[in-house]
Protein backbone atom coordinates (compact mmCIF):
# COMPACT_ATOMS: atom_id res chain seq x y z
CA UNK A 1 0.00 0.00 0.00
CA UNK A 2 1.34 3.41 -0.97
CA UNK A 3 1.99 5.63 2.03
CA UNK A 4 1.07 9.31 2.23
CA UNK A 5 3.71 11.57 3.74
CA UNK A 6 2.46 15.10 4.39
CA UNK A 7 4.96 17.89 3.77
CA UNK A 8 4.32 20.60 6.38
CA UNK A 9 6.65 23.27 4.99
CA UNK A 10 3.73 25.51 4.02
CA UNK A 11 2.43 25.43 7.57
CA UNK A 12 5.77 26.82 8.73
CA UNK A 13 5.66 29.42 5.94
CA UNK A 14 2.35 30.70 7.29
CA UNK A 15 3.68 30.79 10.85
CA UNK A 16 6.84 32.62 9.84
CA UNK A 17 4.87 35.28 7.95
CA UNK A 18 3.50 36.63 11.23
CA UNK A 19 6.03 35.50 13.81
CA UNK A 20 5.05 33.70 16.98
CA UNK A 21 3.84 30.12 16.89
CA UNK A 22 0.53 30.23 15.04
CA UNK A 23 -0.06 27.86 13.42
CA UNK A 24 1.85 25.46 15.63
CA UNK A 25 3.93 23.27 13.32
CA UNK A 26 4.27 20.44 15.84
CA UNK A 27 0.55 20.38 16.57
CA UNK A 28 -0.30 20.30 12.86
CA UNK A 29 2.15 17.43 12.31
CA UNK A 30 0.57 15.43 15.13
CA UNK A 31 -2.90 16.20 13.77
CA UNK A 32 -1.80 14.94 10.34
CA UNK A 33 -0.76 11.67 11.95
CA UNK A 34 -4.01 11.47 13.90
CA UNK A 35 -6.01 12.07 10.73
CA UNK A 36 -4.32 9.21 8.89
CA UNK A 37 -1.04 10.44 7.39
CA UNK A 38 1.58 7.69 7.21
CA UNK A 39 4.48 10.08 7.62
CA UNK A 40 5.65 13.65 7.89
CA UNK A 41 8.04 15.33 5.46
CA UNK A 42 10.03 18.51 6.03
CA UNK A 43 12.53 20.34 3.82
CA UNK A 44 14.69 22.64 5.94
CA UNK A 45 16.62 25.15 3.85
CA UNK A 46 19.73 27.10 4.90
CA UNK A 47 17.81 30.38 5.29
CA UNK A 48 15.11 28.64 7.38
CA UNK A 49 12.39 30.55 5.53
CA UNK A 50 9.85 27.86 6.38
CA UNK A 51 10.84 24.78 8.40
CA UNK A 52 13.59 25.67 10.84
CA UNK A 53 16.28 23.38 12.16
CA UNK A 54 14.73 23.85 15.60
CA UNK A 55 11.40 22.57 14.24
CA UNK A 56 13.11 19.40 13.05
CA UNK A 57 14.60 18.79 16.47
CA UNK A 58 11.25 19.41 18.21
CA UNK A 59 9.29 17.22 15.81
CA UNK A 60 11.42 14.09 15.95
CA UNK A 61 10.56 12.86 19.48
CA UNK A 62 6.88 13.70 19.00
CA UNK A 63 6.18 11.79 15.82
CA UNK A 64 4.96 8.20 15.77
CA UNK A 65 4.98 7.78 11.98
CA UNK A 66 7.85 7.94 9.51
CA UNK A 67 9.89 11.14 9.48
CA UNK A 68 11.31 12.06 6.06
CA UNK A 69 13.74 14.97 5.82
CA UNK A 70 14.56 16.22 2.35
CA UNK A 71 17.14 18.70 1.21
CA UNK A 72 20.53 19.40 -0.28
CA UNK A 73 23.25 17.45 1.54
CA UNK A 74 25.37 20.33 2.80
CA UNK A 75 27.28 19.61 6.01
CA UNK A 76 24.75 21.37 8.26
CA UNK A 77 21.93 19.33 6.69
CA UNK A 78 23.81 16.06 7.01
CA UNK A 79 24.60 16.77 10.65
CA UNK A 80 20.95 17.63 11.40
CA UNK A 81 19.54 14.49 9.78
CA UNK A 82 22.03 12.27 11.58
CA UNK A 83 21.45 14.06 14.89
CA UNK A 84 17.69 13.47 14.88
CA UNK A 85 17.99 10.04 13.23
CA UNK A 86 15.32 10.54 10.57
CA UNK A 87 13.76 7.38 9.18
CA UNK A 88 14.42 8.55 5.63
CA UNK A 89 16.49 11.26 4.00
CA UNK A 90 15.64 12.43 0.49
CA UNK A 91 18.59 14.01 -1.29
CA UNK A 92 17.53 16.96 -3.44
CA UNK A 93 19.86 19.04 -5.69
CA UNK A 94 18.46 22.39 -4.58
CA UNK A 95 20.72 25.43 -4.75
CA UNK A 96 20.44 27.54 -1.56
CA UNK A 97 18.09 30.17 -3.02
CA UNK A 98 15.64 27.85 -4.79
CA UNK A 99 11.98 28.64 -4.13
CA UNK A 100 11.07 24.98 -4.49
CA UNK A 101 12.61 21.80 -5.87
CA UNK A 102 12.69 22.08 -9.65
CA UNK A 103 14.95 19.30 -10.94
CA UNK A 104 16.26 15.88 -10.14
CA UNK A 105 19.90 14.89 -9.73
CA UNK A 106 22.21 14.27 -12.64
CA UNK A 107 23.28 11.03 -11.02
CA UNK A 108 25.90 10.31 -13.69
CA UNK A 109 27.75 13.56 -12.99
CA UNK A 110 27.34 13.38 -9.21
CA UNK A 111 27.74 9.63 -8.76
CA UNK A 112 30.77 9.71 -6.47
CA UNK A 113 29.32 12.50 -4.32
CA UNK A 114 25.96 10.76 -3.91
CA UNK A 115 27.60 7.41 -3.25
CA UNK A 116 29.62 8.90 -0.39
CA UNK A 117 26.63 10.71 1.11
CA UNK A 118 24.34 7.67 0.81
CA UNK A 119 26.86 5.48 2.59
CA UNK A 120 27.24 7.99 5.42
CA UNK A 121 23.50 8.11 6.08
CA UNK A 122 23.06 4.36 5.78
CA UNK A 123 25.83 3.80 8.31
CA UNK A 124 23.69 5.89 10.66
CA UNK A 125 20.70 3.62 9.98
CA UNK A 126 18.84 6.10 7.77
CA UNK A 127 17.13 5.06 4.53
CA UNK A 128 18.30 7.07 1.53
CA UNK A 129 16.15 8.27 -1.37
CA UNK A 130 17.52 10.21 -4.34
CA UNK A 131 15.34 12.80 -6.11
CA UNK A 132 15.45 12.10 -9.86
CA UNK A 133 13.65 12.76 -13.12
CA UNK A 134 12.54 10.01 -15.51
CA UNK A 135 15.75 9.87 -17.55
CA UNK A 136 16.52 6.17 -17.43
CA UNK A 137 20.26 6.80 -17.24
CA UNK A 138 19.68 8.81 -14.05
CA UNK A 139 17.65 5.92 -12.64
CA UNK A 140 20.42 3.48 -13.53
CA UNK A 141 23.07 5.59 -11.84
CA UNK A 142 20.85 6.24 -8.83
CA UNK A 143 21.07 2.51 -8.20
CA UNK A 144 24.87 2.73 -8.50
CA UNK A 145 24.94 5.28 -5.66
CA UNK A 146 23.77 2.56 -3.29
CA UNK A 147 20.60 4.46 -2.39
CA UNK A 148 17.58 2.53 -1.17
CA UNK A 149 14.97 4.44 -3.17
CA UNK A 150 14.41 7.10 -5.77
CA UNK A 151 11.81 9.82 -5.54
CA UNK A 152 10.41 10.65 -8.95
CA UNK A 153 10.11 14.39 -9.58
CA UNK A 154 6.49 14.60 -10.75
CA UNK A 155 6.12 18.27 -11.73
CA UNK A 156 6.33 17.40 -15.47
CA UNK A 157 3.59 14.81 -14.99
CA UNK A 158 1.37 17.31 -13.16
CA UNK A 159 1.94 20.00 -15.78
CA UNK A 160 1.12 17.75 -18.76
CA UNK A 161 -1.69 15.80 -17.06
CA UNK A 162 -4.53 18.16 -18.15
CA UNK A 163 -3.32 17.97 -21.75
CA UNK A 164 -2.74 14.25 -22.18
CA UNK A 165 -2.62 12.14 -19.07
CA UNK A 166 -1.57 8.95 -20.90
CA UNK A 167 1.53 10.60 -22.33
CA UNK A 168 2.13 12.44 -19.08
CA UNK A 169 2.36 9.28 -17.02
CA UNK A 170 4.17 7.05 -19.53
CA UNK A 171 7.77 8.05 -18.73
CA UNK A 172 7.07 7.71 -15.02
CA UNK A 173 5.80 4.18 -15.50
CA UNK A 174 8.97 3.24 -17.38
CA UNK A 175 11.19 4.91 -14.80
CA UNK A 176 9.42 3.14 -11.94
CA UNK A 177 9.68 -0.24 -13.69
CA UNK A 178 13.42 0.20 -14.20
CA UNK A 179 13.92 1.32 -10.62
CA UNK A 180 12.12 -1.76 -9.34
CA UNK A 181 14.19 -4.03 -11.60
CA UNK A 182 17.33 -2.45 -10.16
CA UNK A 183 16.15 -3.13 -6.61
CA UNK A 184 15.16 0.43 -5.75
CA UNK A 185 12.04 1.47 -3.91
CA UNK A 186 10.02 4.18 -5.65
CA UNK A 187 8.63 7.35 -4.06
CA UNK A 188 7.06 10.29 -5.88
CA UNK A 189 6.49 13.94 -5.18
CA UNK A 190 6.02 17.50 -6.42
CA UNK A 191 2.76 19.07 -7.60
CA UNK A 192 0.70 15.96 -6.91
CA UNK A 193 -2.91 16.83 -6.12
CA UNK A 194 -6.42 15.48 -5.80
CA UNK A 195 -6.74 16.01 -9.54
CA UNK A 196 -3.81 13.86 -10.67
CA UNK A 197 -2.78 11.57 -7.80
CA UNK A 198 -5.15 8.66 -8.38
CA UNK A 199 -4.18 8.30 -12.04
CA UNK A 200 -0.48 8.21 -11.17
CA UNK A 201 -1.14 5.62 -8.50
CA UNK A 202 -3.34 3.51 -10.77
CA UNK A 203 -0.51 3.33 -13.28
CA UNK A 204 2.27 2.84 -10.72
CA UNK A 205 0.49 0.87 -7.98
CA UNK A 206 3.77 -0.27 -6.40
CA UNK A 207 4.77 3.22 -5.30
CA UNK A 208 6.17 3.05 -1.80
CA UNK A 209 5.32 6.61 -0.86
CA UNK A 210 4.06 9.94 -2.12
CA UNK A 211 5.09 13.19 -0.45
CA UNK A 212 2.58 16.00 -0.82
CA UNK A 213 2.59 19.45 0.71
CA UNK A 214 1.50 22.53 -1.23
CA UNK A 215 -1.68 21.15 -2.79
CA UNK A 216 -2.72 19.26 0.35
CA UNK A 217 -2.28 22.22 2.69
CA UNK A 218 -4.07 24.47 0.18
CA UNK A 219 -6.97 22.01 -0.09
CA UNK A 220 -7.20 21.96 3.69
CA UNK A 221 -8.24 25.64 3.60
CA UNK A 222 -11.45 24.54 1.89
CA UNK A 223 -12.05 21.00 3.16
CA UNK A 224 -10.38 21.05 6.57
CA UNK A 225 -7.20 19.13 7.35
CA UNK A 226 -8.80 15.89 8.50
CA UNK A 227 -11.15 15.65 5.52
CA UNK A 228 -8.36 16.57 3.12
CA UNK A 229 -6.03 13.84 4.36
CA UNK A 230 -8.85 11.34 4.01
CA UNK A 231 -9.43 12.51 0.44
CA UNK A 232 -5.76 12.04 -0.44
CA UNK A 233 -5.61 8.65 1.23
CA UNK A 234 -8.63 7.60 -0.81
CA UNK A 235 -6.70 8.34 -4.03
CA UNK A 236 -4.17 5.70 -3.00
CA UNK A 237 -6.66 2.86 -2.66
CA UNK A 238 -6.49 0.25 -5.43
CA UNK A 239 -10.01 -0.36 -6.69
Amino acid sequence: MTKLSVNINKVATLRNARGGNVPDVCRVALDCERFGADGITVHPRPDERHIRYADVRQLRPLLSTEFNIEGYPAKSFIDLVKEVKAHQVTLVPDPPGAITSNAGWNTVKHLDFLKEIAAEFQQAGIRVSVFVDTDLKNIEYAAKTGADRVELYTEPYAAFYPVNREKAVAPFVEAAKLAKRLGLGVNAGHDLSLENLAYLHDNIPLLNEVSIGHALISDALYFGLENTIRKYKKQLIVE
